[in-house]
């Protein structure tokens, strides 16, 4: 069993390499100077986000502060949810493991450098983020007192309005959440043995009966919350991000002051190795740039449509209101979530210190912890620290979960309302689960459940694209009906019915 899990996660991470990699992996292409080393995903995502951005003069900007007036004082409509609730629920995707480990993953591969690129592609991606926000918003539709909408919903609008259209994307969004679901399980076992063993001091053996209660704890956990429906899993992320956001904010921030002096540097080195990445990390600055953005696509999500549906359903005065609310997502996850990351695995140095070569063996969580451990010593500090932070991990894994798992089922309701259809959506996504737990208790590496990941988020991104350039005109045109706020926006803006708009705005 071990073999044939190894061999089918090494098909997706070939799939996936050649994907993300083409066409450095042409002779010709890897010769040039620079860009030779760029895979053509990268330059797409990033001239992407550019575009849009210059198109838009500069929204994420520009309407920054309105965005977070939007989100204060928002509130809910006779439909949907507050613009509040939509930042919260996309916020639950985005802030989960991925900042910890995908940041560390860039780092431990790229170097220092590489947070510089995920700062880059963020700042475009934004208005990326902006743009599919909009256009969830713009055809976003109305079941029962709610709204509904997101990838499927403009997928089908843009591509002619055939049902079978929006069916294939919300079955394509099913597809992506069962294979990035496995590595979100395998994070929860890790960060419930990690936790343990901080209270306890003592090591917890692979496939012991400790272990196995805690597989029986989760899927428990996770059947309760799913077969109790949407409203129930978004009451349990109402509660758990936010909290555990500040927590593990707060825990950074104190590591942060008591290397204060530090600071300095860890900006110089960011932005030096950014250009000039040490030869330990490779030495190249294509492997800097592609971690860089690879992983903070991986953590913010813009160009993906993976969160345009918490973007629909919002009760919005403007499309773009929406839209600048989701861009700040995107500041939130990368500016500072994972700038926060940074701080500990740069500022730590661990990979400088005696026995570096053990570091770069070590697991993504393991190397984020050793990094701790120089900024605070081995003390009670340390030990209290790697406590949060393991708890922080774990709850952002499972409400990131639960984020995976609800989002399928809105997708699912958009192919069919049968009963047994969306209880077999169910079965199968907790049979992924167990799959992903199963995986860590056997001692499985955790790499190979990302090559998972990787090959679904590229998915996503080849699907996605497209769709914003070719619904793009809309998004300019409710842009500039946004910017001077002449009349209503409904159906005499774009010229097309938009009935939505017309009855509920």
């Amino acid at each position: 069993m071990y073999e044939l899990i190894s061999d089918i996660c090494s098909m997706f991470q070939d799939l996936a390499d050649l994907v993300w990699g083409f066409p450095t992996n042409v002779a010709w292409y890897a010769g040039l100077p620079i860009i030779g080393e760029l895979p053509m995903v990268i330059i797409l995502l990033v001239g992407t986000g550019l575009y849009f951005t210059c198109k838009l003069r500069f929204v994420q900007i520009k309407y920054f502060k309105r965005g977070l007036n939007v989100i204060i004082k928002s509130r809910k409509g006779q439909q949907g949810i507050s613009p509040m609730a939509s930042f919260l629920l996309s916020t639950a995707m985005r802030v989960g493991p991925g900042n910890i480990l995908g940041v560390t993953g860039a780092v431990s591969t790229g170097g220092p450098g590489a947070l510089f690129w995920m700062w880059v592609s963020a700042f475009f991606g934004m208005a990326t983020a902006f743009v599919e926000s909009t256009l969830s918003q713009i055809y976003k539709e109305k079941q029962g007192d709610e709204y509904v909408g997101g990838l499927p919903c403009y997928g089908r609008k843009l591509l002619g309005g055939a049902a079978i259209i929006g069916g294939a994307l919300s079955f394509l969004y099913i597809i992506y959440a069962l294979l990035c679901i496995p590595a979100q399980g395998f994070n929860t076992i890790s960060a419930m043995v990690s936790v343990t063993q901080n209270l306890t001091g003592a090591e917890i053996a692979e496939g012991s009966a400790l272990i196995w209660g805690f597989f029986l704890l989760l899927m428990g956990l996770t059947a309760f919350s799913v077969f109790g429906g949407l409203r129930r899993i978004t009451r349990i992320t109402d509660v758990l991000v936010p909290i555990m956001a500040v927590v593990y904010v707060a825990a950074v921030l104190v590591m942060v002051a008591m290397n204060l002096t530090l600071l300095p540097w860890f900006f110089y080195v960011v932005v030096t190795e950014a250009f000039r990445p040490e030869p330990v990390f490779g030495g190249a600055l294509g492997i800097a740039l592609s971690q860089g953005i690879k992983r903070g696509l991986m953590s913010n999500e813009a160009g993906q449509g993976t969160l345009s549906m918490p973007a629909a359903v919002s009760y919005a005065k403007h499309p773009c209101d929406q839209g600048i609310v989701q861009a700040i997502g995107v500041f939130l996850d990368t500016m500072v979530i994972c700038t926060l990351t940074g701080f500990v695995l740069i500022m730590g140095q661990a990979w400088l210190k005696d026995g570096s070569a053990a570091w770069f063996e070590m697991g993504r969580l393991e190397k984020f912890l050793a990094s701790c451990a120089q900024m605070l010593g081995s003390g009670a500090g340390y030990g209290l620290a790697t406590l949060v932070i393991s708890i922080c991990f774990g709850i952002f894994a499972f409400t990131c979960l639960l984020g995976f798992l609800s989002f399928s089922e809105i997708c699912a309701r958009q192919i069919s309302n049968n009963k047994f259809f969306i209880s077999a959506v169910r079965l199968v996504s907790l049979a992924v689960l167990a799959f992903g737990m199963i995986t860590n208790i056997a001692g499985f590496d955790l790499s190979a459940l990302w090559n998972l990941s990787d090959f679904a988020n590229i998915v996503m991104v080849c699907c996605n694209l497209p769709l914003l350039y070719l619904g793009f005109g809309n998004v300019q045109k409710a842009f500039d009906h946004f910017e001077c706020q002449e009349g209503k926006f409904g159906t005499e803006t774009l010229g097309e019915p938009l009935p939505v708009w017309d009855e509920c705005h």
